[in-house]
């Protein structure tokens, strides 16, 4: 699971690392840097649509060989960023590294599902979670201080030798034999036919509606938090830290918490949680200015129910999607994500231009909205399991 993990941090941590070199490398290609901030957009939209078509391949390739091969196109598009010095080559070099990740990050996902106990799925999929939360919290900033102090081109390789890494632990860990390898040539209508459902759209439109939420929080969380504590940017890297700290512990409580509970009541708790730390920030602005410890207590416990809800939402997805589409419905499920990004960055940037005070509220009604989506799923899958259980119970005592 942690070479599963590591596949994730690298993958995650080179869809963001430009960010952290942005100056330097439009410095480089001679273009503004609002220019080369598409580096980002394109790697990104690549991304979200390629995952589900990768997935939908009627091609009959064992998971662990896909692992491979996306891993090793991956870091080779990174490593040669060494060798080109243009910004169209640069541009297709980062849409190549999207391709690659469109494989890794949903075979991820659907290995650690595949491989779990069914008992333990929730935690499995923490795991590889704590991939993306950590490429938060270490990969980008190492990737900013490499590049400050070897130059920008090291920062895409310290991406290719992550991917490396991954692939060589691929090949020693990963079981050669897979359970989850695809056994016979597939048509494509077979591999669509799990996710054309109702609780599957539903779960997708969720999907977009909470990470929307939190990633217009988050976009956005500079300004606020300027405003509403006096926060210098120094001091805001101390609190992003702190709040990837928070965001680890959520992913792991959440496991766990799936395992011993259901992901449904996992989901509603870690949105309601999401949606009450909005609220409280939502307050903390009508009071500014406030301590830096009070906007670091909250921060922490934003972080942990941000970063909380994924696995519930994927283990709800596998559950309805079933272990013969995992790959599949990850893949989706992974471009919902990025769909809400583009979502939530839009939807802050409008609120900002309106006033930085209401960005809490708009994510709490986005992620509300996503919990109120949701809630009639659930409650018939309760409901069910509940029904369920009480007619073992008495075919128990009968027997």
């Amino acid at each position: 699971m942690w070479l599963l993990a590591l596949a994730a941090f690298a993958v995650q941590t080179d869809d963001y690392i430009i960010i952290g070199v942005l100056p330097a490398v439009s410095n480089s290609v001679h273009l503004s840097e609002t220019a080369t901030g598409q580096l980002v957009t394109v790697y990104s939209l690549t991304y979200a649509l390629a995952a589900p078509l990768w997935a939908l391949l009627p091609v009959r390739i064992a998971r662990k060989r896909a692992l491979a091969g996306a891993l090793t196109v991956f870091s080779a598009a990174n490593f040669a960023v060494l060798l080109i010095d243009s910004y169209p080559m640069l541009m297709a070099l980062r849409i190549v590294a999207a391709l690659a990740a469109a494989v890794v990050l949903p075979s991820a996902l659907a290995a650690a599902s595949a491989e779990a106990p069914p008992e333990r799925q929730g935690r499995y999929l923490a795991t590889v979670m704590t991939g993306l939360t950590g490429a938060v919290l270490l990969g980008v900033p190492a990737g900013t201080w490499i590049g400050a102090a070897f130059g920008w081109r090291a920062t895409f390789v310290f991406g290719g030798l992550l991917g490396i890494c991954a692939l060589l632990m691929l090949v020693c860990t990963l079981p050669r034999a897979e359970s989850h390898a695809v056994e016979e040539r597939k048509t494509l209508a077979s591999m669509v036919r799990p996710l054309l459902n109702g609780t599957v759209a539903v779960i997708l439109v969720v999907t977009v509606l909470t990470v929307a939420g939190n990633l217009a929080f988050q976009t956005y969380i500079a300004p606020f938090l300027s405003k509403v504590s006096g926060v210098t940017p120094t001091a805001l890297a101390v609190l992003l830290v702190c709040s990837g700290i928070g965001g680890l512990l959520g992913t792991q409580a959440s496991g766990r918490l799936i395992d011993r509970y259901r992901p449904e009541r996992v989901f509603v708790l870690t949105s309601a949680l999401f949606c009450g730390a909005m609220l409280a920030f939502a307050g903390l602005w009508l009071v500014r200015p406030v301590p830096v410890v009070l906007t670091t207590v909250l921060l922490v416990c934003w972080s942990a129910a941000a970063w909380a809800v994924p696995p519930s939402i994927q283990t709800l997805m596998l559950a309805r999607a079933g272990r013969e589409a995992a790959g599949q419905a990850m893949a989706v499920q992974s471009s919902a994500v990025y769909i809400g990004a583009a979502l939530g960055g839009g939807v802050g940037g409008g609120v900002v231009a309106v006033g930085a005070g209401l960005i809490p509220a708009a994510a709490a009604v986005l992620a509300f909205l996503g919990l109120a989506a949701l809630l009639p799923v659930t409650r018939n899958r309760i409901a069910t399991a509940e029904t369920a259980g009480v007619a073992a119970g008495r075919e128990r005592e009968t027997a």
